[in-house]
């Protein structure tokens, strides 16, 4: 829920804390004008908030010749309800709003138009009786929600049931409707229950306080579906709803799965999909397990520089060598144990402080400095006995960084080091392990894996790329045997590439791996690899403009 004013005794913290931000009037006018058609419509704002689009919905209706139209709205908030009362009053409309939590309405199949923005609360802050509300809400309309949901996906579901058969539902809803695994029954659900999806995306940021970026769901015909495909419409702002491009139509092969390559150009995805259909391609968990790094519970104790390890004296039997916090060392093909002790040298922290059965004195005069610090205290260390052991996991064979300001990166841990969850471990089968350690790092930099990334990521805050061990798992990779076939080549290239790397040439490495993976191994054109290239671009500038609209 996105108001569009506050109240005099509300809070931007209260407001946030019930997921409401300011919503344009561009937005609000946009959505009303497409769901209401005519005099006769019936409309419901199932969190109005103080009634952003109900204030427009009777404009809208007065332009219809509605002399005083009745709108309807729920709000669980009771001084916003006042206040949407009398700015719709104000506007010359009949107001008529309930106060009470959305979820405990039992729906009513009678409304024409379900207008408005469900409130953004994350999983974290969405508990209790709210939730299991929600997902019982959800449920009725054969929507199962996991756990993970926030407060948003219910909503979509549970207001889709106050529609009249033909139906229209106008909302605002975070962008991981695209995104998220948890999302897919939403996504499934407007696809079989709705004749008509269009989607409005936005290249800048709509709402930079609500740190999420936003599209615009246009549902019409409910229970006339289901349909095949969704019209995609992009917007750089708000005020650009007027003079939308597009419309790009967008067919699905599974609804519920995510709508990140709803951009994609159609021949790229075609040749995609043709390469993992021929072998020459295939996702990472061919090549192996990704898993979540570490966690310490507290990286400024546990995680030490070398200088620090030689303050307090600590034996090297309570130490395990470690790949420091952060993935900012990890841009190039290796970490090497020459690179660790550089990385030691610039006072990073390449140590674990991991005491055996047996502290020696310094390492229990640092477990009893850490007690007295309250580093016990933290849930991860709370948990565990004793607090300062922390469970180790095998040194993975690729370090793969999960948040990324241009593409994801695979490493070869020539180290040994250990990894905190700040990176991702791959840990390749054994019969692809020394060929991936060589060279699947500087395959995976090709245009085709990099356009991948973007579709099985998700964007976050700053325009970040963040790709989770699930999403890694079917990122498209150049498969073990035409890796196999290429490897002369990419041995070849692989000091060059290297040195790209190292002064952050990202292009001009991508492009000498496509020499090598793509073009000259005869898979791919070069008029094929433009498509590619070119939906890689747009993408990535999506993403990124976004990050930057959002300061």
């Amino acid at each position: 829920m996105f108001e569009s004013a506050a109240a005099p005794v509300d809070t931007a913290e209260l407001r946030k804390a019930r997921g409401a931000f300011f919503t344009p009037d561009a937005i609000t006018r946009y959505i009303t004008d497409w769901a209401i058609r005519s005099s006769t419509d019936t409309v419901l704002e199932p969190s109005a908030g103080d009634a952003a689009f109900l204030v427009q919905a009777v404009r809208r209706f007065q332009a219809h010749g509605s002399k005083a139209p009745v709108v309807d709205g729920v709000e669980i908030h009771e001084h916003s309800a006042l206040v949407a009362r009398r700015r719709v009053e104000e506007a010359g409309g009949s107001p008529n709003i309930t106060v009470s939590d959305f979820f405990l309405i039992e729906p009513q199949a009678r409304y024409s138009a379900v207008v408005g923005n469900p409130p953004y609360i994350r999983y974290q802050d969405f508990s209790g009786d709210s939730r299991t509300r929600s997902r019982a809400a959800a449920l009725k309309a054969g929507v199962s929600l996991t756990a993970l949901a926030s407060s948003w996906a219910a909503f979509t579901v549970h207001s889709a049931l106050f529609l009249k058969d033909g139906g229209r539902m106008g909302l605002v809803l975070p962008a991981e409707l695209l995104s998220v695994n948890y999302a897919a029954a939403v996504r499934q659900f407007l696809f079989d229950r709705f004749r008509s999806v269009e989607l409005v995306l936005f290249t800048e940021r709509v709402f930079p306080e609500a740190e999420a970026d936003v599209v615009l769901l246009l549902a019409d015909g409910f229970n006339e579906g289901p349909t095949d495909h969704a019209t995609i419409y992009q917007a750089q702002d708000a005020e650009a709803l007027a003079s939308l491009s597009g419309p790009l139509t967008w067919k699905p092969t599974d609804p519920s799965a995510k709508w990140t390559g709803l951009l994609v150009d159609s021949d790229a995805e075609e040749h995609l999909r043709a390469l993992c259909a021929e072998g020459h391609f295939t996702s990472l968990d061919t090549w192996g397990d990704t898993t979540l790094g570490m966690v310490t519970g507290n990286n400024r104790y546990f995680a030490l520089s070398p200088a620090r390890v030689k303050e307090l004296g600590l034996p090297r039997k309570d130490l395990v060598r470690l790949s420091p916090p952060g993935s900012s060392h990890l841009r190039g093909l290796e970490l090497s144990t020459g690179a660790m002790t550089k990385l030691g040298q610039q006072g990073k922290s390449t140590w674990l402080f991991r005491p055996s059965d047996k502290p020696s004195p310094a390492s229990q005069a640092y477990i009893d400095a850490g007690h007295l610090a309250g580093v016990d205290e933290a849930y991860k260390c709370r948990v565990r006995k004793p607090w300062y052991r922390v469970p180790l996991l095998k040194p993975a064979d690729l370090l793969l960084t999960c948040m990324n300001a241009d593409t994801p990166r695979l490493t070869t841990n020539m180290a040994g080091a250990h990894h905190l969850n700040s990176v991702h471990g791959v840990y390749l089968d054994g019969q692809h392990r020394e060929l991936g350690r060589e060279l699947l790092p500087s395959a995976s930099l090709n245009s085709v894996t990099l356009l991948n990334a973007e579709m099985v990521g998700r964007s976050y805050g700053g325009g970040i790329l963040k790709l989770e061990p699930r999403e890694a798992d079917v990122w498209a990779m150049p498969s073990p045997a035409h890796v196999q076939t290429c490897a002369d080549q990419l041995r070849l290239i692989k000091p060059d590439v290297a040195k790209f790397l190292q002064r952050g040439d990202l292009p001009a490495a991508v492009k000498l791996v496509d020499s090598a993976v793509l073009v000259g191994s005869g898979i791919i054109t070069e008029s094929e690899l433009d498509h590619v290239r070119d939906a890689h671009a747009t993408l990535a500038g999506r993403r990124q403009a976004r990050g930057r609209s959002g300061h």
